[in-house]
């Protein structure tokens, strides 16, 4: 098997030409467009949509990643829409808070709330698990995934952020059935990732998040895009880039044990821009907090979440 390949575009800032022309050089870097997407495909962008927050706090994938990748699918052809399931609030509250509804509706790109579970066997423990069927009809899924720090699971970049197709607000579930082991739950989520396998992953750090992540953290500018079609390889890298070591993060740990992807960096491939000058030595990790959640915290989720989905209905 061939080496991985990790890519790297350098990008300072959101400016709508540097990011076009950095998300254009992620899919060429890595054989083309056509490599991934035919004309006509129904392509779901999976970006990073967590809270309604909007683009300054660096929660969530930045507004210009999402309409740029949208624009260029659009420009090849293929029929992009962009969904999730947030974990508070709905997509709509959250793509409002980014700005993001007028943009997408002049590119005539749909915004779909990442419901409506089918029940689906994933991973070697055949867990039964409820994955939207607007994720599980998709043609193509692109993962625009964000690059923070997670007070329970160290950091997250590619993986965790398919977890957001799980449908409704099953996740604060998950995390209580899954939880009490961080093996499982990482397990849990690679299998998840793994079921819906994403074409491609490009990962948002040009403004990234450290500190108590993944909602609160602070705005922090690394200046990247980075991308791949092996989860655990970008995993792999994204540590390197903010000198996380390998064995801290707790996604890694458990692919090896897995014995699934590559999390040797002297077997990936880097395309694009070399970053071993530019490593971030100061960022910084949150707290850990515990990762399962209490029964109470589920049930009170639950209630938050109908309340905010009733106000959500009556405003429209």
């Amino acid at each position: 098997m061939s080496n991985p390949t990790v890519t790297l575009t350098r990008c300072t800032d959101y400016s709508e030409a540097k990011i076009a022309e950095a998300i254009k050089r992620q899919f060429e870097l890595l054989g083309g467009l056509e490599k991934f997407i035919s004309r006509g495909d129904s392509v779901l962008l999976k970006p990073n949509l967590i809270a309604p927050k909007s683009r300054r706090h660096a929660a969530q994938t930045d507004p210009t990643v999402i309409v740029e990748t949208a624009r260029l699918l659009k420009d090849f052809g293929a029929k992009p829409f962009v969904g999730d399931s947030p974990a508070w609030g709905n997509v709509f509250g959250c793509v409002k808070a980014l700005k993001l509804e007028e943009p997408l509706k002049e590119l005539s790109v749909p915004v779909k709330q990442l419901d409506k579970p089918k029940w689906c066997r994933v991973g070697r423990r055949n867990t039964k698990v409820g994955i939207s069927s607007a994720a599980l009809d998709a043609d193509v899924i692109i993962n625009l995934a964000k690059f923070k720090t997670h007070q329970q699971l160290v950091a997250t970049f590619a993986v965790k952020n398919m977890f957001g197709c799980v449908a409704g607000k099953r996740k604060a579930l998950w995390h209580f059935r899954k939880g009490g082991n961080a093996d499982d739950f990482c397990e849990f989520l690679i299998d998840i990732f793994e079921f819906l396998n994403p074409a491609l992953t490009i990962i948002d750090a040009v403004i990234a998040m450290d500190g108590p992540g993944p909602i609160r953290g602070r705005a922090r500018p690394l200046g990247w895009l980075i991308g791949g079609t092996e989860s655990i390889a970008c995993e792999t890298i994204c540590c390197k880039l903010v000198n996380i070591k390998l064995e801290d993060l707790p996604m890694i740990k458990t692919a090896r044990q897995m014995g699934l992807g590559c999390s040797e960096p002297d077997k990936i491939e880097i395309a694009g821009d070399n970053f071993s000058k530019s490593v971030c030595t100061d960022f910084e990790l949150g707290k850990p907090t515990p990762l399962r959640f209490s029964l109470l915290h589920v049930c009170k989720s639950i209630c938050k979440q109908i309340l905010l989905l009733a106000k959500s209905l009556k405003r429209r």
